[in-house]
């Protein structure tokens, strides 16, 4: 896993294993919204009227919870800012609200996509669902994403392959990661979850193709058929699949649709943030890898300790027990929705703290050495085997400040000296 100096250890590079890299660019560019940055309804108004709209004359906000001002709607968001179209994005990437004005600018009364959600009389409330694709039709034209921003931060912290899980990424999306990478200012390898599985396109050195991302959404689950029917069609063209499930009700209807369709080495499950006891034997029988975020534990445990029933606290985002029987266990951040430092995920994994010091699932506690191993495991091999230093290998590589030892005892970013990526 590692080599040794005087000065400190030598690692392979780090690989984020789930996050989104357009979106951690977008949300450099928009107004904080939610904790930390923002926690009461007075913080929220005064960082959206303090707002400086964009060339278009549109604010964006993220990472809003509902602890700050409650369930935002557009007559909610008016009372914060009305004299310019806001569009303010929930902490789960889940859903968009949009003010009057907004509402207005982007046609949801007329609009047919399913995720508008509409009050009794038919009227938009301005609350919009899984629709990032169908409003980002219907905004101006955004500035070219700054990835190279995202890559250097990256690479700061000691991360040099990253999967992006954004789903049903387009030509343009596409296009702008490769290039990105092609050109050096995104310095990462890059595994991609939103291929497109028909006519997918050349993508170029250092950027691979991954499972094929399906979004089990929990504000509308499809049918048993059309989830079999998705699993199928990824694994006729050759892919594993990459499964988004955040409830109970979503890994049981992923599992039915297993038990229809068969696995494939590859297929993963996407955060698993409710996962019971006696569900971790079956999915390492079904050869079934997690891909999951500790950091909510330390970013928003102490949201799950008081909204989530005490029953379900322990299932909250597994590592050891999954672990344990067999399954492989791939860590990640969810950036930007959950933190991007791997090594504060690292640290939420072997802690599992909440901001307040309460510890939450102290069973599913990870080692130290453990946590880190899962970060050193390949793109396409999420909770497999880490890479090792090797001589003769291709150089991509992490210099720490401290012997291994002490970075395991004390798991942070700034551990990293230098950092040679590929």
């Amino acid at each position: 896993m590692s080599g040794w100096s005087s000065a400190g250890a030598a690692l392979q590079g780090l690989c984020d294993h789930h996050l989104h890299l357009h979106a951690m660019a977008a949300e450099e560019r928009s107004v904080r919204c939610g904790p930390p940055h923002v926690t009461t309804r007075d913080e929220l108004a005064a960082a959206l009227r303090g707002a400086v709209a964009d060339e278009h004359g549109w604010i964006r906000g993220t990472g809003y919870a509902e602890g700050v001002a409650g369930d935002l709607d557009a007559a909610g968001l008016d009372a914060f800012r009305a004299d310019r179209p806001v569009r303010v994005q929930h902490r789960s990437g889940a859903l968009w609200t949009l003010n009057s004005a907004a509402v207005r600018a982007a046609g949801l009364d007329s609009g047919g996509h399913p995720g508008i959600e509409r009050d009794a009389a038919g009227a938009p409330t301005g609350r919009l669902w899984r629709a990032d694709g169908w409003l980002r039709d219907r905004l101006p034209p955004a500035p070219p994403a700054d990835l190279a921003g995202i890559g250097g931060r990256l690479l700061r912290m000691g991360v040099t392959a990253v999967t992006d899980a954004t789903p049903d990424l387009d030509g343009t999306a596409l296009g702008s990661i490769g290039a990105a990478v092609r050109d050096g200012s995104l310095p990462q390898r890059v595994h991609l979850l939103g291929v497109p599985l028909e006519d997918p396109p050349r993508l170029g050195p250092r950027v691979t193709a991954g499972p094929y991302k399906i979004v089990l959404a929990d504000s509308g689950l499809p049918s048993l058929d059309d989830l079999a029917m998705r699993v199928r069609s990824a694994h006729a063209a050759g892919r594993a699949v990459a499964v988004h499930c955040v409830t109970r009700e979503a890994l049981l209807l992923l599992l039915a649709a297993f038990d229809e369709t068969g696995t494939r080495p590859g297929d993963r499950i996407e955060h698993a943030a409710l996962v019971p006891p006696e569900f971790a034997g079956v999915l390492a029988a079904r050869g079934l890898r997690v891909v999951t975020q500790p950091g909510f534990i330390a970013d928003r445990g102490d949201d799950y300790l008081r909204d989530v029933p005490a029953d379900d606290r322990p299932d909250l985002y597994r590592c050891a027990g999954l672990a344990a029987a067999g399954v492989p266990v791939g860590l990640s951040s969810d950036a930007p929705y959950g933190p991007a430092d791997p090594w504060a995920v690292m640290d939420a994994a072997v802690r599992r703290r909440t901001r307040s010091g309460a510890v939450l699932g102290p069973d599913e506690v990870l080692a130290p050495g453990d946590a880190l191993r899962s970060y050193l495991a390949p793109p396409g091999d999420p909770g497999g085997a880490p890479r090792r230093v090797r001589v003769g290998a291709p150089a991509d590589l992490v210099l720490l400040r401290t012997p291994l030892r002490e970075a395991l005892a004390e798991l942070a970013s700034g551990n990293v000296r230098e950092v040679w990526p590929g």
